[in-house]
């Protein structure tokens, strides 16, 4: 059972999200906030969840200041970002802050939660227009400068890992097992110096890799 925690400041969608995934088998909605300030302190006290589904337009702290102190106090939680906003530098400031994902509150509820596991099981959910500026202002930072020894086969599962498939359906497209796939990820974030796949992903796109 995967523990979740809400950082929302309206309260009738808090509630929704909460019932949303507490109906799930598989996922516990163990704490919910209106505030970073009123989490980060709970992070404190009590055990910390898996994952955090953050707002960024929060009285007070916002989302994206919120995300460094989460990771800082806890880095091995994920964080979500779930919002209204879309603007890229938003978008940018979130991804670079440390969030797994970045998803529109418009999306429905099953979404939501699929994209929770998504996350979960090490993938990196958001909406493909969301997907494509991350992609197009990654893109943008740097040259290509190289390949960091990456072999012809890492390169094509990094270049998957950008669409945001998980590790099964990478596995399934390349038709490898799971603990293949496994295998190669962990040498791909060995060769490139990061810990995450949303390290690698932004690396590689940063580096122009893929």
């Amino acid at each position: 059972m995967k523990t979740i925690w809400i950082i929302e400041d309206h309260a009738a969608f808090r509630r929704t999200l909460v019932r949303v995934l507490n109906s799930e088998p598989d996922l516990k909605c163990a704490r919910d906030f209106d505030s970073c300030e009123k989490a980060l302190a709970a992070l404190t006290r009590d055990d910390a969840p898996d994952l955090i589904l953050l707002d960024v337009g929060l009285p007070g702290m916002s989302g994206i200041d919120g995300i460094r102190l989460i990771k800082e106090r806890s880095p091995k939680t994920l964080v979500v970002i779930l919002t209204v906003f879309e603007d890229d530098d938003k978008v940018f400031q979130a991804i670079c802050a440390g969030a797994a994902g970045y998803l529109l509150k418009t999306s429905g509820a099953a979404d939501i939660a699929q994209s929770v596991r998504d996350a979960l099981d090490g993938g990196s959910p958001m909406n493909p227009r969301i997907a494509r500026r991350v992609l197009e202002m990654f893109s943008k930072l740097a040259p290509k400068q190289g390949d960091d020894g990456l072999s012809e086969r890492e390169k094509e599962i990094l270049q998957i890992m950008t669409t945001g498939l998980i590790k099964k359906e990478i596995a399934d497209r390349l038709a490898l097992s799971v603990h293949t796939v496994d295998t190669y990820l962990r040498r791909i974030y060995e060769k490139l110096e990061v810990n995450t796949r949303t390290g690698a992903v932004a690396k590689a796109l940063k580096e122009g890799l893929v």
